[in-house]
């Protein structure tokens, strides 16, 4: 009888451990990019020393001009297709073509006909069309811009966020905090977290906002594809309350369970 009834005990304690594992494993389950104690940040030092690389889907604006400053492609108009259409890598945007950059890294361009870009820096994106036309022209220059470069905001408020397009190219991350709407009520401006897609790997940076102190590094200009985390507070009394009202049905099933358990004839 005294056996049976601590088995019974058991088994009610060993569910009731389980329901309390289980709700817990809910809450602040809306937090992303975790990192653990001791993670190695990279340093905001030489955040600076990365410059932005060329990628497929880039939109492109390109300006050439000769060596005293007169421009030399008035229209660009690009090369027709075989229908007598428009090349469909050239977008006009703000009275402005825009080329894209294919998948296979390769950019369109009139005369100098495919060139690869990708994995390019601006600067030398440049000097190699400088480069490309020197054929054609007598010292040319070459003004290249990518336009559609975005950064990926989440202000710290579940269900919240935004795509931010870079209009400039020193946007700092004051500005796309800014431009975004500033950081939600639940978000913890202690931990800032941008994450930057290298040729390393991902880099994860992090920074204090929270005091006047963190201003400098708030300056930092962000580059294209760029994630600005803003890790939000737990909402712990309503998380936790929203977690146990499952388990407060359960323990009354265990109850009942146990009542009629005990009340139960040998």
């Amino acid at each position: 009888m005294r056996q049976k009834r601590f088995a019974e005990f058991k088994l009610l304690g060993v569910m009731l451990m389980a329901g309390l594992f289980l709700s817990g494993c809910t809450i602040n389950r809306d937090i992303m990019f975790k990192t653990g104690d001791g993670y190695d940040f990279a340093s905001l030092e030489d955040i600076g020393s990365s410059e932005y690389r060329i990628a497929p889907n880039d939109l492109i604006t390109f300006q050439l001009f000769s060596n005293e400053g007169e421009r030399l492609n008035q229209l660009t108009a690009g090369s027709a297709d075989r229908k007598g259409g428009m090349n469909q890598n050239m977008m006009n945007q703000q009275n402005q073509i825009a080329y894209l950059v294919r998948q296979d890294g390769i950019l369109e361009l009139p005369e100098v006909g495919d060139i690869r870009l990708e994995g390019l820096t601006i600067e030398a994106a440049e000097e190699l069309l400088e480069e490309a036309y020197s054929s054609y022209y007598n010292r040319p220059y070459v003004v290249i811009r990518v336009t559609n470069k975005r950064v990926l905001m989440f202000p710290g408020e579940s269900g919240r966020a935004l795509v931010i397009t870079l209009e400039n190219m020193n946007t700092s991350l004051l500005e796309v905090m800014a431009l975004a709407g500033g950081i939600g009520s639940r978000a913890n401006a202690s931990k800032v977290k941008l994450i930057r897609r290298t040729e390393e790997g991902n880099k994860v940076y992090q920074m204090d906002l929270s005091t006047v102190e963190g201003l400098s590094d708030a300056q930092l200009v962000v580059q294209a594809n760029d994630i600005i985390y803003v890790e939000p507070l737990p909402q712990l009394a309503r998380e936790l309350g929203e977690s146990l009202s499952p388990l407060t049905a359960l323990l009354s099933t265990f109850t009942f369970l146990y009542a009629f358990i005990i009340n139960t004839p040998n």
